[in-house]
């Protein structure tokens, strides 16, 4: 069983546990005294720990020593756009489930959905729990950073250096060959169901991102962002 805790409460000692982790611990997982916990902090770091106590509003824990979980790379980003209804919260589990490092939501042209200021407020904390659980499920101690951009070129912007590939389904170029430490970052780039407009594939070609398909077929919106991840980490190794 794996929870999440605030970095500054991740020490060794006692530690009581409420709200969210508690029912998950208590109801969901019904554990016992004695039962084993992972502890995470969401930011790379984790701890064993013990069930000493479950009350009907609280769990202590007997925790040991954190440690750090060392990153393996290369650090994967995605840059999606939003997508209509429960494709985005599909999505963006999928993407911390295959291993994306750092996911940013971006504005594209033929976007379907549009969020103001104040919804996309709303969405956030929405999404941001979404990868909190995803990460607990597939065992990851490190939740993936989410950040909106308010247009592309504030997205490209937080690209570091490395591979930058932008996903094109009309395109007949294909993922580089990568081999384990080739490359420390890894920026992939998706558009809406009605692709990238043209405009922002030259903006992209000239920020010196690379076209790729990724096979025959025309991939949905919240399909193809978690393939390209998936294929960069099987080939990565990590």
């Amino acid at each position: 069983m794996r929870i999440f805790v605030a970095p500054e409460r991740l020490i060794a000692g006692e530690l009581r546990v409420t709200g969210d982790e508690h029912h998950y611990l208590a109801r969901v997982r019904r554990a016992r005294v004695g039962d084993a916990v992972e502890l995470v902090d969401g930011a790379g770091a984790r701890a064993a720990a013990t069930i000493a106590a479950i009350t009907a509003e609280t769990t202590v824990l007997r925790v040991g020593a954190p440690e750090r979980i060392a990153p393996r790379p290369p650090l994967v980003r995605a840059l999606v756009p939003p997508i209509k209804g429960d494709r985005m919260d599909a999505c963006l589990e999928k993407l911390v489930e295959v291993g994306a490092d750092e996911i940013v939501i971006w504005p594209a042209a033929r976007a379907v959905v549009r969020w103001d200021g104040p919804r996309r407020d709303g969405r956030r904390a929405r999404y941001e729990a979404a990868l909190q659980a995803a990460a607990r499920q597939s065992g990851r101690a490190q939740v993936p950073r989410l950040a909106f951009a308010e247009d592309l070129d504030a997205a490209v912007a937080r690209s570091g250096p490395g591979l930058r590939v932008a996903l094109d389904p009309a395109s007949d170029g294909e993922l580089p060959p990568l081999a384990p430490g080739a490359a420390a970052e890894v920026t992939v780039a998706s558009g809406p169901e009605g692709g990238f407009a043209p405009a922002e594939l030259e903006r992209l070609a000239a920020a010196g991102f690379t076209a790729v398909g990724l096979g025959p077929r025309v991939l949905r919106a919240e399909t193809a962002p978690v393939i390209a991840v998936a294929l960069i980490r099987a080939a990565t190794r990590s």
